[in-house]
């Protein structure tokens, strides 16, 4: 299979501290991966590092796409950014629009101009995650279920071939946790890679997949 992200002996630093050392690992396309450790045992870093939020202290390779992240130009990383949908545990919408105003903010900051098209692509990503009939209401009128489900919409908007999802059902109930990941495995079963930050492991196991374990500054799988 082709793989998507390469790594290999990569540390990671945040404010001159060493996080994690000695990462290797690869992501195949359409792959869903979990990532699992204790807070603060470096997830998150590891997951800022493959859309460049966080820079590589030293590594033999780091390549996402076709992008090598040891020598990334800053020009570049929009282009990198554009190929990967991200899901945050804490929603991260506006909250002064509605849903369809928060993915149609989107589509415009990434270049979409063609209005019809931009209308299109939103009924398409809203239909995938079950919310067409939602995209009215404002994200305060939404459950936290509904508003995750516009958060993964928006990361499918530029049709990405990864998905990174950081804690994504954290602040949901079980039941609602259980029907995010469910839609994020079907995502992954359609074609789109995913690798899930987790600390719920009962989610794991009811939800069978690859995982890689960030355990004392280092990944094992």
């Amino acid at each position: 299979m082709d793989k998507i992200i390469e790594y290999k002996n990569v540390d990671i630093e945040r404010a001159d501290r060493l996080v994690m050392k000695n990462v290797s690992f690869s992501i195949d396309k359409g792959e869903f991966c979990y990532l699992v450790g204790r807070v603060g045992s470096g997830k998150s870093s590891l997951l800022k590092t493959i859309y460049a939020d966080v820079p590589i202290a030293s590594g033999e390779k780091a390549d996402v796409f076709d992008f090598d992240l040891l020598n990334i130009k800053k020009r570049q990383v929009p282009f990198l950014r554009r190929q990967i949908g991200i899901v945050f545990q804490d929603f991260q919408l506006l909250q002064d629009r509605s849903a369809l105003s928060n993915l149609r903010f989107v589509l415009q900051a990434t270049g979409w101009k063609d209005k019809e098209e931009v209308e299109e692509r939103i009924n398409e990503v809203l239909k995938a995650v079950g919310m067409e009939n939602k995209a009215y209401k404002m994200p305060h009128e939404l459950s936290g279920g509904e508003q995750q489900r516009i958060v993964i919409a928006r990361s499918l908007l530029n049709t990405p071939d990864l998905i990174l999802a950081d804690e994504p059902t954290g602040n949901l109930d079980p039941q609602t946790g259980y029907q995010i990941i469910s839609l994020l495995h079907k995502l992954s079963d359609e074609g789109t890679a995913v690798i899930m930050a987790t600390h719920n492991m009962q989610m794991v196991e009811d939800f069978p997949a690859r995982v890689l374990r960030c355990v004392e500054k280092e990944l094992q799988s």
